[in-house]
Order: C-alpha cells, then sequence, then structure tokens
C-alpha cells in the first residue's frame, strides 16, 4: 500500500468528486483513478459508490478513512521532527477552537507562536467540542481548545486541563429573576424559554448535563451558533441563557444569577490532543508557549496568551446605548414611504 493511494483516496472521500480532488491535488483525472483502482484492488473491495454527480464512500471505505487519516498525519508527524532534530520548525499546525473559550487568548497565542516560528503554517478552524475532540482523535487537527466532554482521555485522545469556572444565568433586567436577585437552581427554571448554543457546543453540552442530572427538562426555543446573537436574544427578554461565567461581562445590560445545586455545571476548558507519541513538533511547541508562558510582551501583542478574567470578559461588541435601539426606528427617524 503506497502513501499516495492513500492521500489520493482521503482527497476523494473529502471532496466527493475526483475532478475536485484531482485539482486539488495537481494530478490527472486518470491518475487518479487509477491510483484509487489500484488501492481497491488491493484490499480486494469497493471503496466508492460513483455516480455521475459524486463520489460516496462504501462500508469499506468508511473503516478506511478514519486510518488513512491517521496513518497520514503519522507521517507528517515524523516528517516535522526530524526537521525540529535539525533545529527548524516547519510543516502545519491545524488548530481547532470553540468561540470565546475561556482560560486562552488564542490570537495572542498564535502570533506569540508565529514570531517564533515563522515557517509553519497556521490552520485555525472554529467548531463545536464534539466535533474539534472526533477531529483531534481523527489526526486532522493537531490539538484544539475545547470544553471538556465525556469523550476524552481515549487511545487517540488526551485532554490537558487549562481552566475552570461555574455556569451563570443571564436574563433581561425586567425578568422576574432579575427581581429575586438570589441564586437559581435547575427546579427553578424548568418552565423557562432558554436561548442556547447548538448540541455540540461545550457550554450547551455541560447545560444539559446539569439540567438531566437534576431531572428537569428544558425548551430551547432558540438555539444560535454564535455569542453576540445569544446575548441580543437574552438583551431582548426573549429567553434566558446558562453560561460559562466570563461571558457576563460582555454584556453589561444583562443581569448575572449564580446557579447553586447544579452538581457537576462546571466549564471546563481542555487542550486535546493526541497521544503523546502522534503529538506534532508543532502542537508541542504550542503548548510549550501555555507551559512556560514565554510570551512576547503585552504592548507587543495587546495580550498574552493566557488571559486574565479582565481580558477574556472584554468582548468585541458596541456599547450598550448602541445595541439599546429598537428594531423598529421612530418615526421621526425612519423613512416615511412615498
Amino acid at each position: 500500500m503506497e502513501l499516495r493511494h492513500l492521500q489520493h483516496f482521503v482527497a476523494v472521500a473529502e471532496d466527493q468528486h475526483f475532478t475536485r480532488a484531482a485539482e486539488r491535488l495537481l494530478v490527472s483525472q486518470s491518475g487518479l483513478s487509477a491510483s484509487i483502482r489500484a488501492l481497491e484492488r488491493e484490499l480486494q473491495t469497493p471503496l466508492f459508490v460513483r455516480t455521475t454527480r459524486r463520489v460516496t464512500l462504501t462500508p469499506a471505505g468508511r473503516a478506511l478513512l478514519g486510518e488513512a487519516e491517521r496513518i497520514l498525519a503519522q507521517v507528517r508527524s515524523a516528517h516535522e521532527a526530524v526537521a525540529a532534530v535539525q533545529g527548524v520548525l516547519r510543516g502545519m499546525l491545524a488548530l481547532g477552537s470553540e468561540q470565546c473559550i475561556a482560560g486562552v487568548h488564542v490570537a495572542g497565542l498564535l502570533a506569540a507562536f508565529r514570531r517564533r516560528h515563522p515557517d509553519v503554517e497556521i490552520c485555525l478552524r472554529q467548531a463545536g467540542s464534539g466535533a474539534l475532540a472526533e477531529e483531534v482523535a481523527a489526526g486532522r487537527l493537531d490539538l484544539a481548545f475545547a470544553v471538556r466532554t465525556a469523550q476524552e482521555d481515549t487511545d487517540q485522545l488526551r485532554a490537558v486541563p487549562l481552566t475552570s469556572e461555574p455556569m451563570t444565568v443571564l436574563c433581561h433586567p425586567s425578568h422576574r429573576l432579575a427581581a429575586a436577585g438570589v441564586a437559581v437552581t435547575p427546579e427553578d427554571l424548568g418552565g423557562e424559554v432558554f436561548v442556547d448554543f447548538h448540541p455540540d457546543w461545550g457550554p450547551r453540552r455541560t447545560t444539559d448535563a446539569a439540567f438531566a442530572a437534576a431531572g428537569v427538562r428544558r425548551s430551547v426555543a432558540l438555539e444560535v451558533n454564535d455569542v453576540h446573537s445569544l446575548l441580543d436574544l437574552v438583551d431582548e427578554d426573549l429567553g434566558i441563557a446558562v453560561v460559562p461565567r466570563h461571558f457576563r461581562h460582555k454584556r453589561a445590560s444583562l443581569t448575572a444569577l449564580p446557579v447553586k445545586g447544579a452538581g457537576d455545571a462546571v466549564y471546563e476548558t481542555v487542550a486535546l490532543l493526541p497521544p503523546e507519541q502522534a503529538t506534532s513538533p508543532a502542537a508541542r511547541a504550542l503548548m510549550g508557549l501555555l507551559d512556560t508562558g514565554d510570551l512576547t510582551p503585552p504592548q507587543e501583542l495587546g495580550t498574552g496568551a493566557l488571559a486574565p478574567p479582565q481580558e477574556l470578559d472584554t468582548g468585541a461588541l458596541a456599547p450598550p446605548r448602541e445595541l439599546d435601539t429598537g428594531a423598529l426606528a421612530p418615526p421621526q427617524e425612519g423613512v416615511h414611504p412615498s
């Protein structure tokens, strides 16, 4: 089995199209087809179902894909390890991260890394914690900053704890919970309308687990994929949200209440990595910046890679007075139809 056959197989599986995969690989379509046929002959089974519009994986192809990705990732790591011994770190750092992750200022960390290793290409992907864990385990990402889930600490994945914080309820100041001004339990929130993230996001997983442990059902009527939309919806009193505590400073107009009696409702940020022997030199170098605190001074980066609470809590949102404008402009400000 040749490495180029596996590389060609993975490209076709990703693009689901021979022509597009051939263009990306800079090979002829006939050469790519021949490479896939050779791999299928060796394995004595079809790997793709071919149609006029696209190709899809057979069960055998799906079984091979994960192994092929891991083999190619290990080959890349081997090349990078040899380069590192020679004193040059090069290749690619494929990093994943959730939005507004606590404990790590991703942009500052990557800026510090680039200063030290300019020959390494940086690729960043933002996704939910579950998807990031799968990407690291499959070898498609070198590491990821995510929220601890039940998927970690397997043969293909390990989690390095970074920080943790409690969950907090955010609501509109006119909401009944804001008027009470006391800590709340999942039972207190059973009948509320919730704004929350996609089920794959770390904060959503943490909240779902806490409510399930308390035996309380909840309705997520408003599901979003970004922090700003969540805060906007709560700011319009369309629902409440249970979020990591550092979110409370991203919108000063909202009321924040602590959550009690929620058992393990703790938002824990981790670095997800492959097993020690499969960790790339680039990933080791990035983690080394976190471990040693060897960062460019704050005035050069704007912030350190390990962000203190006040830096994490600063949201890139407009001041409240700009957000308080209603969705419908007052008559004197609007343009009257002719």
